[in-house]
């Protein structure tokens, strides 16, 4: 991953805390490759993504899956570009259990500023328990919401 600047950079060098969300979900960054645009991460799911049958909740699973498509195309971006996403669709295959998921992420094809992406997680069994797609836009920095 390119050493350059830029807020997502900087966190994932651990040269700046990881925004609240991804601190929230546990996110630990694992590796990436910019030139392939792929990246691997791994969340923390806890007690307290649970439902009543002690499964974690589908829509932290969204999160994640969502928290790794973003950074996918992120590691490609210069630091003077941010991603906007458009859409994201998820698939729940699997219930699973709190504990540490995968979360693997990379651009299926970009045209311009508009990127389609991919997302898996994976339990501690390496068994998919879910996916997303998405679509982004590459925008400038300063035309991110809540850019100083």
């Amino acid at each position: 991953m390119s050493e350059g600047a830029g807020p997502f950079r900087e966190a994932m060098a651990g040269r700046a805390p990881l925004p609240p969300a991804a601190a929230t979900l546990g996110m630990e960054f694992l590796d990436a490759d910019a030139a392939n645009g792929t990246i691997r991460l791994a969340f923390t799911a806890t007690e307290d993504f649970t439902n009543p049958l002690g499964n974690v909740l589908g829509a932290f699973l969204a999160a994640m899956l969502y928290d790794t498509v973003g950074p996918a195309l992120l590691v490609t971006l210069r630091p003077d570009q941010f991603q906007s996403t458009l859409g994201l669709t998820a698939s729940f295959l699997r219930p699973t259990r709190p504990g540490r998921l995968i979360g693997t992420g990379r651009i299926v094809h970009r045209a311009g500023d508009i990127a389609f992406l991919e997302a898996a997680l994976t339990d501690g069994d390496e068994r998919l328990i879910a996916t997303a797609a998405a679509t982004a836009r590459v925008i400038p920095m300063d035309e991110a919401p809540g850019a100083a």
